[in-house]
C-alpha cells in the first residue's frame, strides 16, 4: 500500500477503526473505512486476522509492537513480510520503521506525547526513521499536535483517548488526515 492510497482512504473515511479483539474486528469489517488498524493478535493468529481483513476488501495495518510472540526486532518484520502480508505496519520503534521501509511496507510511526522530552524528540526520530505517516497520541492534545505539525512534513493521524465526535473534529480541524480509535461508536462518524 502506498502513502497516496492511505491518504485517499482517509479522505473516504477519516476515522480508522482500531481493533483490539475479535468482537471489534467483526464490527470494523462492516464499516465504510477501507483501513483497519490491528492492535491485537499473536504469532499463531495474526496471519488469519490479516487475511480476514483483506478478504473483506480492506487494508490491514498491524501494530507490530503489540503482536504477542514477536520481539521488537527487525526479524519480526521479516516474519510479517514472509507469512502475514499486512498492507502496513505501526510501531513506536524507529529501528522497526526503518526496516519496514526497506521491506516496502506503508509505515506509521506512533508517538505517545507524555512529556516535554518526548515532544522535543519527535522531529529527530522522524528524520532518523523516515515513516510514511506519523501518529500522535493522545488525540486530545490538539494544541501540541498543531505545533508539531508545523515541523513535521508527513501526514498525521491522531489517536488515543478519542472520547467523542468533537475530539475527531478538532484533530481534523488542525490538519490531521485521520483519527484512529477503538471506540466503535465513533467508527461511522
Amino acid at each position: 500500500m502506498t502513502k497516496d492510497f492511505f491518504l485517499e482512504a482517509t479522505e473516504i473515511s477519516p476515522v480508522i477503526p482500531a481493533v483490539n479483539s475479535e468482537e471489534r474486528l467483526e464490527i470494523a469489517l462492516r464499516t465504510e473505512s477501507p483501513l483497519i488498524y490491528v492492535l491485537y493478535g499473536d504469532i499463531c493468529n495474526i496471519t488469519d486476522i490479516v487475511a480476514r481483513i483483506k478478504e473483506a476488501g480492506k487494508k490491514a495495518i498491524v501494530h507490530v509492537d503489540l503482536v504477542g510472540g514477536l520481539a521488537t526486532k527487525e526479524i519480526a518484520l521479516d516474519f510479517m513480510d514472509k507469512y502475514v502480508h499486512p498492507d502496513g505496519i505501526i510501531s513506536m520503534k524507529s529501528n522497526l520503521i526503518s526496516h519496514a521501509n526497506e521491506l516496502g511496507f506503508l509505515t506509521i510511526q506512533r508517538f505517545y506525547i507524555m512529556d516535554v522530552l518526548t515532544y522535543r524528540n519527535v522531529e529527530k526520530r522522524i528524520r532518523l526513521a523516515g515513516p510514511d505517516v506519523v501518529e500522535f497520541m493522545p488525540a486530545g492534545l490538539t494544541k501540541a499536535m498543531g505545533y508539531l505539525m508545523e515541523d513535521v512534513d508527513k501526514p498525521i493521524v491522531a489517536s488515543g483517548l478519542v472520547l467523542d465526535k468533537q475530539d475527531i473534529m478538532e484533530a481534523l480541524k488542525i490538519g490531521a488526515v485521520a483519527v484512529s480509535t477503538t471506540n466503535k461508536d465513533l467508527w461511522d462518524c
